[in-house]
């Protein structure tokens, strides 16, 4: 790991990482922000409607999510899967995780939204390593190249052996 990894990613999860315990501690007001926003989605999926009734209980998962994927991310463990899990959790919250006046809600809302682009970029982040598809990809060229060289030698030797097979042939015939 890179000494800039090595720093960025703690950086980037102690904000999610401290958020995430305090939505695990005192869930009620987040709960009451997030309230509209699971009625919305209950109306959409029926079947969230006892989970929108307990917008707190909503609010201490989504917190504990922030805490283990935060610190996940934090130690380089599964960086990627839970950078990904930090940004569902900042867009479940609908970035309105913020009291106070339009302009401290304004200034919040950006830094929420930035650390958003932050983990995005985490969630890409392949530390130097190939990603899955990246190596898929190349396995299949791989493959097919080591397959052209492999029938090029068969060839050859196939070749090789009737020339050899035709001059005995001819050296028996000849005798």
């Amino acid at each position: 790991m890179s000494l800039v990894r090595l720093i960025a990613r703690p950086l980037l999860a102690s904000s999610f990482v401290l958020t995430g315990l305090d939505r695990v501690r005192k869930p009620e007001e987040s709960g009451e922000r997030l309230r509209p926003n699971l009625r919305r989605a209950a109306s959409v999926f029926p079947q969230l409607e006892p989970v929108a009734a307990k917008p707190a209980l909503v609010v201490r998962c989504i917190g504990a999510a922030q805490v283990v994927s935060g610190l996940m991310l934090a130690l380089g463990k599964f960086p990627r899967l839970s950078a990904l899990v930090l940004v569902g959790s900042s867009a479940a919250t609908g970035f309105n995780d913020n009291a106070g006046d339009s302009r401290l809600l304004t200034s919040n809302r950006i830094k929420n939204i930035s650390l958003a682009g932050g983990v995005l970029l985490a969630s890409v982040d392949t530390a130097g390593a190939p990603s899955l598809a990246w190596r898929a990809r190349h396995l299949g060229h791989d493959a097919r190249k080591q397959l052209a060289k492999t029938n090029k030698e068969v060839s050859k030797t196939v070749r090789e052996g009737a020339k050899d097979a035709r001059k005995t042939a001819e050296g028996v015939i000849g005798h």
